[in-house]
């Protein structure tokens, strides 16, 4: 085991992992984390399987009052020949603080008492400006990109931002909301702009669950910057 500079990108960049594995877990339309600072961090490798980094670092709850939740977590990265997600545990020490399950209940009953399936396009628009109404599904589709950042991780990538294409819902007669994003998100060290697509399930009991995910090819991810 070895310590390894907190502030470093070894370090954040496996805190990033941590913290979109959290969103993908806890967060949705009325919860999101980004990570605030690591405080401390080593890396121990692991022959024949990878390398694991044990983290402590804190986490800002974006959308309840920026509330700073201090977390540890061990973030293992398989061996590259081994195409595995990494494995991610993680614990909070903080309490998770404001009421979301009134807010989810009332964005899941406007969504389902629509009389036609929602569809909306560039989220942000060209100006960052994001309509009230579309907040809660730009941040379940941040949510949902936890997971894709999460399972395309390596220790030479780091997925940060994500913007909407194109969403779809789709109607359903169970309860779920089922929405298809088209989404393009930021990997910082090769600079591009990747296109993903995803099919997603969600209610406020049952939370998120993403049914496909697929990356789509570079000239795709041009046309939609197009």
């Amino acid at each position: 085991m070895e310590a390894i500079n907190p502030s470093h990108y070894p370090a954040t960049r496996a805190a990033t992992v941590a913290e979109n594995y959290m969103n993908y877990k806890l967060g949705g339309p009325h919860r999101l984390f980004a990570l605030n600072k690591v405080s401390q961090a080593s890396r121990e490798r692991i022959a024949g399987v990878g390398n694991k980094y044990s983290l402590t670092f804190s986490i800002e709850d974006v959308l309840n009052d920026k509330h700073i939740i201090n977390c540890t977590a061990e973030v293992l990265y398989y061996l590259s020949d081994q195409h595995t997600a990494p494995n991610v545990t993680f614990t909070l020490q903080t309490e998770l603080q404001g009421n979301v399950e009134d807010k989810n209940e009332e964005f899941y009953n406007k969504i389902r008492s629509l009389t036609q399936p929602l569809v909306a396009q560039d989220i942000p628009d060209k100006f960052g400006n994001v309509p009230a109404e579309l907040e809660p599904v730009r941040h379940l589709a941040l949510a949902a990109c936890g997971f894709v950042k999460w399972q395309n991780s390596t220790e030479n990538t780091f997925y940060r931002m994500a913007v909407i294409k194109s969403v779809k819902q789709q109607k359903r007669e169970d309860r779920a909301l089922e929405f298809h994003f088209d989404m393009l998100i930021h990997e910082m060290v090769s600079q591009e702009m990747v296109a993903w697509q995803m099919d997603i399930l969600w209610d406020p009991s049952e939370g998120l669950k993403i049914v496909k995910q697929a990356c789509l090819p570079k000239q795709c991810c041009i046309a939609q910057n197009n």
